[in-house]
């Protein structure tokens, strides 16, 4: 029997549970989708089995996410952006500074994030049971309404604990009792109902179609065929943006990675991992970028005059730098009558966007916010790139004291209690296309 390592991860305040697993060189994280019980999923002799194979070439690391497992209970889901965080603090806690990510249905949307944002910290990464978005779109035909989301996720509720979502999870295993009760005991031990239904209607709102092609660290894609949880034609999706992935269907129906034919799966893990090519230079990043503009500035500039105008700027870029700081973002620079910063995490740097108006107002002065996810060129202290050029068409729609965002920056802050208003469709100045946009409430 597998004896795992199991400790714990500082992150945000919370305890993370982790194990690791072996002593190979390659360091393997598993992102486990939905839920997870570091401690008994290693009890489970498939699972055994299937990890004492990844052994054989990697060091595996299992974690938790707050609200499941052995890590820290929490009142709501953790957003993508503070999974990310939770996964860091457990690579530091571990001591790893590079490793192979292996996302799992729900966590690898959140997997393929980490991998464009942290490009430096993976060396590769394997989508498993994967999707892009987890509610039904014109261009995304196969994932579930959201009516049939909230029914799916009534039904969790309801019939947590007793096994019964094994028939669609795992239906290779629904028909063998022992295996029906051991899923009953792991799915109490892993979550509560009502944290269960929270993560399914989570997982539902998730949306990174405009992530993928950002991604730039070798990608393996791979799906069972018959999968009914997430369909394939979601992987078919992923791995024709992502930049030169390889996409992998085998053969089978269980969703549940370590049911069916795991021999084959790993074996398709193994030979990715083991042969994946370096990881491009990091100069390009997927980074939140936040575009400040003072309003009215050229008739403030009039009034006050040069010198009292110039002293006004100065102590506005430092409240600003300080405030950008705090929230964990990077100053790339003054813009004149601005700033621009970036942020790892949108959810930062909107609270940044909102907190920049009360710290400026005392010199009487009032801004306005613009902000937009996705790859720009880092050029040593600098950025550049149609983000940074977005961001900036962005701020200039924005009003007095307003923070406008792009669906992009939406669509990734899910689950994390920030409120939007529409702002209509746009179409922005030297960018392509239109431009759905959202006010902060």
């Amino acid at each position: 029997m597998i004896e795992p390592r199991i400790a714990y991860a500082e992150s945000r305040g919370l305890k993370v549970a982790y194990a690791v697993v072996g002593d190979a060189p390659l360091d393997l994280v598993f992102v486990p989708g939905f839920v997870s019980h570091v401690e008994a999923s290693l009890e489970f002799p498939p699972i055994q089995r299937a990890i004492h194979r990844l052994t054989r070439f990697a060091r595996v690391i299992g974690f938790d996410k707050p609200g499941t497992g052995l890590s820290d209970p929490v009142e709501g889901v953790p957003t993508l952006e503070e999974r990310m965080e939770d996964l860091t603090a457990v690579l530091d806690a571990v001591g790893v500074q590079r490793a192979a990510l292996f996302g799992a249905s729900e966590g690898a949307p959140m997997s393929a994030l980490f991998a464009a944002t942290y490009v430096d910290r993976v060396i590769a990464l394997v989508m498993y049971g994967s999707y892009a978005k987890g509610s039904w779109a014109e261009d995304y035909p196969w994932a579930p309404t959201p009516q049939q989301a909230a029914a799916g996720a009534e039904l969790i509720e309801e019939g947590w604990g007793q096994g019964f979502w094994l028939d669609v999870f795992a239906p290779s295993f629904a028909e063998d009792p022992d295996l029906v009760r051991w899923w009953a005991r792991y799915e109490r031990q892993a979550a509560s109902p009502t944290m269960a239904k929270a993560i399914s209607r989570l997982a539902t709102e998730v949306d990174i179609r405009e992530i993928l092609p950002v991604i730039s660290v070798p990608t393996l894609v791979v799906h069972r065929r018959g999968d009914i949880t997430w369909p394939v034609e979601g992987a078919r999706y992923i791995a024709e943006r992502i930049p030169a992935a390889r996409l992998v269907e085998l053969e089978g129906a269980d969703h549940f990675p370590f049911a069916g034919d795991v021999d084959a799966l790993i074996d398709e893990v193994e030979s990715f991992l083991t042969g994946a090519g370096p990881v491009r230079p990091v100069d390009r990043r997927l980074l939140t970028v936040l575009f400040t503009d003072i309003v009215g500035s050229t008739a403030r500039a009039a009034e006050l005059g040069d010198r009292r105008w110039r002293s006004l700027l100065e102590r506005h870029n430092e409240l600003a730098r300080a405030e950008i700081e705090r929230q964990g973002g990077s100053a790339v620079k003054a813009t004149g009558d601005g700033f621009l910063a970036t942020f790892e995490g949108p959810a930062r740097a909107i609270e940044c966007a909102r907190r920049l108006n009360p710290a400026t107002e005392p010199l009487g002065i009032e801004l306005r916010a613009g902000l937009h996810t996705g790859e720009c060129e880092v050029i040593g202290d600098d950025i550049g790139g149609m983000c940074v050029h977005l961001a900036a068409r962005v701020c200039g729609l924005a009003g007095p004291g307003e923070v406008l965002v792009s669906r992009t920056v939406k669509d990734l802050v899910v689950g994390s209690g920030i409120e939007f208003s529409e702002h209509g469709v746009h179409e922005l100045k030297g960018v392509p296309g239109e431009w759905e946009l959202f006010s902060v409430a």
